[in-house]
């Protein structure tokens, strides 16, 4: 990716599912704020497009906020998650 003056920037490495999770999504999920999402095999896909547009008090989170890389990965570990 290039800055306005065209120097490249290097992108931050994507944080782990887990990381994430825990300080993102683990806040309201699992404490008695939104529902429990681990461990109910939740499609992936539907994780995507839930966390994208959000739902209900659900706010939806941009790509600056989970880049596209941590989304799909998050995705994937949450529908593949045990239950907390």
């Amino acid at each position: 990716m290039a800055d306005s003056t065209g120097t490249a920037q290097a992108q931050p490495a994507p944080r782990s599912p887990e990381k994430i999770y825990a300080t993102t999504c683990g806040y309201c999920h699992g404490h008695n704020v939104g529902p429990v999402i681990r461990g109910r095999k939740l499609p992936a896909d539907a994780v995507s497009i839930i966390v994208r547009s959000g739902q209900g008090a659900m706010p939806a989170f941009r790509p600056t906020e989970i880049s596209s890389e941590e989304l799909h990965a998050l995705a994937r570990w949450i529908a593949a998650s045990k239950a907390d």
